[in-house]
């Protein structure tokens, strides 16, 4: 009967509180809490959630969050999902530094200018503003180029709305970057001058094949050989006494020998 109090009692809460985090967790002490799941308790105020400051892993999915002020303090948090809130404003996940996926799908983030606030979490990989699945996205997937403009404002993401990023945040683009970056420095310095034309780099005949005059390579290979006749006569040993010990195997099992 008491389970059930507390457990409708959860359901009922509009506010974290430390009794709805330890009964969820399991734990006695907030900061020793590292996985919490608050999914669907009609959460408005996450009241003391901020306490937690070993937080790794928290799902606030399906709630009524308005407000991420306490998040602010998580500085170990890695993953947060805030799928179907009332969010409008992520200013507080920027004192995140662990943050490296994020979920805010289904809520009222209305332009991309709302992201600037994470351009400061090296950290951050993968970022979902839309779940087609579940049919919730934020006011600023309504651009068909929604994608290309979250890049520009957060270039290290790697997945957005679960799809591996192929353009500017991707590894690919960034070693392109890089050497197209170098080669600029290095045509900025001025033209080559050539004199008495093109030679090659290395001497003539450097690429020609020789024949192998190097004494260790002569006693390798004639070691190699000596190890490889060694495995035949032990092959034809082997072949040898398996062979006796068929034969005497049939003498046995013959009723007419004398062999006991």
């Amino acid at each position: 009967m008491e389970v059930k109090m507390e457990k409708e009692q959860e359901r009922e809460s509009p506010k974290v509180t430390s009794e709805l985090l330890k009964s969820r967790s399991g734990e006695f002490d907030l900061e020793s809490i590292l996985h919490l799941k608050l999914r669907g308790l009609a959460i408005y105020d996450l009241g003391c959630i901020g306490d937690c400051l070993n937080l790794e892993r928290l799902d606030l999915s399906n709630n009524n969050v308005t407000h991420l002020g306490p998040l602010a303090s998580l500085k170990q948090l890695v993953v947060l999902n805030l799928t179907a809130n009332r969010v409008a404003s992520l200013e507080p996940l920027s004192s995140c530094d662990s943050l490296q996926s994020l979920n805010v799908a289904g809520n009222l983030l209305n332009n991309v200018e709302s992201l600037q606030c994470l351009a400061g979490l090296r950290k951050l990989e993968s970022l979902r503003l839309r779940d087609q699945v579940s049919n919730l996205s934020n006011p600023m997937c309504a651009a068909s180029t929604y994608r290309t403009s979250v890049l520009d404002v957060l270039p290290t993401l790697r997945v957005i709305d679960g799809e591996i990023v192929s353009g500017r945040g991707s590894d690919l683009y960034h070693l392109c970057k890089d050497i197209d970056s170098s080669l600029k420095r290095f045509l900025s310095n001025g033209p080559l001058e050539v004199t008495g034309g093109a030679k090659p780099w290395v001497e003539e005949g450097y690429w020609d094949l020789k024949p192998a005059q190097s004494s260790i390579i002569e006693e390798a290979y004639k070691q190699f050989n000596d190890v490889l006749q060694e495995c035949k006569e032990l092959s034809k040993r082997a072949d040898d006494t398996i062979a006796q010990a068929e034969r005497a195997l049939d003498l046995r099992n013959d009723p007419s020998s004398y062999v006991f």
